[in-house]
């Protein structure tokens, strides 16, 4: 096996890996993206709960595109998740700073997994042009000694 072919394999397996990494990475943005779109629209929420009366009536989602009709009893407190399933009573001043300051966790993550995954495309690209560069030079030689042993006869 000559180093070129050898160079191939290597970057053939690096490809994979690289392209492994590169959808691992795509699907942590999209849990990011979902997550902040999520935590945004709760804190839309509390922005437009804050300013209404007690009493005052609203359509709630449950899910599937579908509502219930609610009245709002209080407006002073609410019940945040902060992770692993645990929810805690918290003014609404608080929870919107709790979910303000989740919202830029989430963004520096997405922007770091945006960084990565920068990185392991440029590195895929630039491994994909290397391979072809080398599979041409693969074909090159194979056609060579083709050329050499027809000319050399039986």
């Amino acid at each position: 096996m000559s180093d070129t072919e050898e160079t191939l394999r290597t970057l053939s397996v690096e490809l994979r890996l690289l392209e492994g990494t590169a959808n691992t990475l795509q699907a942590r943005m999209k849990f990011a993206d979902a997550a902040l779109r999520e935590l945004r629209e709760a804190r839309e929420t509390l922005e437009g709960v804050e300013k209404e009366k007690e009493g005052a009536s609203f359509f709630v989602p449950i899910g599937g595109g579908s509502f219930i009709k609610a009245a709002l009893l209080s407006a002073d407190k609410v019940i945040v998740g902060i992770g692993a399933g645990v929810s805690v009573e918290k003014n609404i001043g608080e929870a919107k700073e709790s979910l303000g300051s989740r919202i830029t966790e989430f963004e520096k993550t997405r922007e770091s997994i945006q960084q990565q995954l920068s990185q392991v495309i440029q590195r895929v690209e630039e491994d994909r042009s290397r391979f072809q560069e080398l599979a041409a030079k693969l074909s090159e030689e194979e056609r060579a000694q083709g050329v050499r042993k027809t000319q050399r006869g039986p």
